[in-house]
């Protein structure tokens, strides 16, 4: 079998497996129902073993035909993604710059520098990615990513890192909470408070950080909730249910329902970084990472 007979089979094999279905499989492939029979049987003929059991009414996999599925789902990823890169050439596209953020980045850092770099570089496709920091460096070390938004420090021989910010933590809160009577907030006067805080799963690398920052200051914090979006946290606060600790650049996006109060003491502050890694040295890469760097110049002091 030849590697372009054998990819026709083994997307028509995938998109059955997805579909469980021949008429819906042959209507995406844009072939016939006895092609499509075919395909699979001279498949299943070549690999030795049935990969579906087929009755009058349902097509399910065979447990071969799973394990062959899921070695091989990747393989229509990656067709579709060949595609898509081939569409931008085409279309005079420049190529992609990947990058991923957090939700820290996500209220200024990163889309500014976006909305420069694309009048800047209008023929660069930017994708963008919601994701907790560990996954980032992840995405970064396997190339799946090229930039990161990130909480820091990392320090790492592989990577770049440019210092984005360094944010007073926040304590944010309904107007007629009792502690919103105060300029600042004692760590101390938490203890006890119900906490609403990202959920771990997705807020890891910040909670550790928390964690860290307020086990110094000799508080044990009450987690009350966890969600997983900021969006989901102020409504919450809204709703009267905890407070939340949170950098105090979100304070201009509130409304007079909510008071925002720095946390007292130097510790209190979370970093926010870019990070690339030093092997990757494309222009678009380089021409993004400038226009942070000069962003984050010439942002005005955060006190705290």
């Amino acid at each position: 079998m030849d590697v372009s007979a054998g990819l026709d089979l083994t997307q028509s094999f995938l998109i059955l497996a997805e579909e469980l279905n021949f008429r819906r499989t042959a209507q995406r492939l844009a072939i016939d129902q006895s092609a499509l029979t075919r395909r699979i049987q001279r498949l299943e003929q070549h690999l030795g073993f049935a990969l579906f059991e087929r009755t009058t009414r349902e097509v399910s996999l065979t447990p071969a035909g799973r394990a062959f599925y899921d070695a091989n789902a990747g393989l229509l990823l990656g067709f579709a993604n060949s595609v898509k890169a081939a569409r931008r050439v085409a279309e005079g596209k420049a190529g992609v710059l990947r990058i991923g953020y957090m939700a820290f980045a996500a209220l200024d850092f990163m889309p500014e520098a976006v909305a420069r770099f694309g009048v800047m570089a209008p023929h660069v496709d930017v994708g963008l990615t919601y994701m907790r920091t560990q996954g980032q460096k992840l995405a970064l070390s396997e190339g799946t990513l090229d930039l990161g938004y990130m909480i820091g420090p990392f320090d790492h021989g592989e990577f770049h890192s440019l210092a984005v910010a360094s944010d007073p933590l926040s304590v944010i809160m309904r107007a007629d909470h009792p502690l919103a009577g105060q300029r600042s907030i004692r760590p101390e006067a938490l203890a006890g408070v119900p906490l609403v805080l990202g959920e771990i799963a997705e807020w890891e690398a910040y909670r550790w950080r928390l964690d860290e920052m307020l086990a110094a200051a000799g508080v044990k914090p009450t987690v009350a909730l966890e969600a997983s979006s900021t969006m989901a946290l102020i409504g919450l606060v809204k709703a009267g249910l905890g407070v939340t600790i949170y950098p105090g650049r979100l304070s201009h996006i509130l409304g007079p329902a909510f008071a925002v109060r720095p946390l007292a003491g130097k510790r209190f502050r979370i970093a926010t970084i870019l990070c690339w890694k030093r092997t990757n040295r494309s222009e678009s890469l380089r021409s993004f990472v400038a226009i942070a760097r000069e962003i984050a110049r010439s942002a005005p002091p955060n006190p705290g």
